[in-house]
């Protein structure tokens, strides 16, 4: 919602508000609202059913941690999935690598992709890979006519209660085992214990009850709800809590969030997220 020049976001009990300037986006999808809006002190800001996405101010801590830590938990994957990220910016990060053939992006939303390239074309800079194919379906049943195709899923998905519900169940991560090669890697969009501790616990044991290997990594991004959001990793080969391998200086230097000290520290929890997720 809009109130004079301040644009607040308020669901589960929690609310937090942002000074605009400008509204530069307001559409209506088969599936949801995107708006997107210049603000006085974040930049763009991307919101979904009235959910903030992004702002241009943090949105490299969320995009960085989402592509590269389960790309180097993995260690050299060949072929990538990203369900959901309508916005481009996971794209974008894991287009830094040169060694992925494939990127697929599966998006039920085409909406989204429209709006991010037009007014968000420092993330929708991540379509313009020429590894990038582009599907526009729904992620959940997409993942189920590729069985054992995929080195690395992510999924960036919306809260699970708009388009995105269907990725957040057991069923979801047993069709997601199902699509990757040997010594494949997922990593989730996984919420934020202080704000939904169910949905985290229940995420992470639905993974849990699907691979062997399963890892909970907070992420710092302060103009989410709590400040903090997670990325569940899993797999039945890797360890993921330790870099598989770690990238190039070349590479490492245009980081502005991730590296392989991050990587290991952001799986270290305090003592009531360890007693939520068991």
């Amino acid at each position: 919602m809009m109130s004079g020049k301040w644009v607040t976001e308020a669901a589960n009990g929690y609310g937090q508000t942002i000074e605009v300037t400008r509204q530069l986006c307001d559409r209506r999808s088969k599936f949801q609202k995107i708006e997107v809006y210049e603000t006085r002190k974040l930049g763009k800001l991307l919101m979904l059913d009235g959910i903030i996405q992004l702002t241009s101010y943090d949105e490299f801590a969320y995009q960085e941690m989402m592509a590269h830590l389960p790309y180097y938990a993995h260690g050299n994957p060949e072929r990538i999935l990203v369900i959901g990220g309508g916005d481009g910016g996971v794209l974008r990060e894991l287009s830094r690598h040169p060694e992925p053939q494939v990127l697929d992006i599966c998006e039920i939303d085409a909406e989204v992709i429209r709006a991010a390239k037009e007014f968000l074309p420092e993330m929708s800079c991540g379509f313009d890979d020429p590894r990038v194919t582009v599907h526009i379906a729904d992620g959940s049943e997409f993942i189920r006519q590729k069985p054992g195709y995929y080195d690395l899923v992510i999924v960036d998905s919306t809260d699970p209660g708009g388009p995105g519900a269907p990725l957040f169940g057991a069923q979801f991560y047993a069709d997601l085992k199902k699509a990757l090669r040997p010594g494949g890697v997922v990593g989730t969009q996984a919420e934020s214990p202080w704000l939904l501790p169910d949905v985290v616990r229940e995420l992470v044991t639905a993974a849990g009850s699907n691979f062997k290997n399963v890892g909970y990594a907070a992420i710092s991004v302060p103009t989410y709800p709590t400040g903090m959001i997670g990325c569940c990793v899993a797999s039945d080969d890797k360890l993921l809590t330790v870099p598989a391998a770690v990238p190039p200086a070349e590479l490492a230097a245009q980081f502005r969030y991730y590296n392989e000290k991050v990587h290991e520290a952001a799986f270290a929890m305090p003592q009531f997220v360890r007693r939520l997720l068991g």
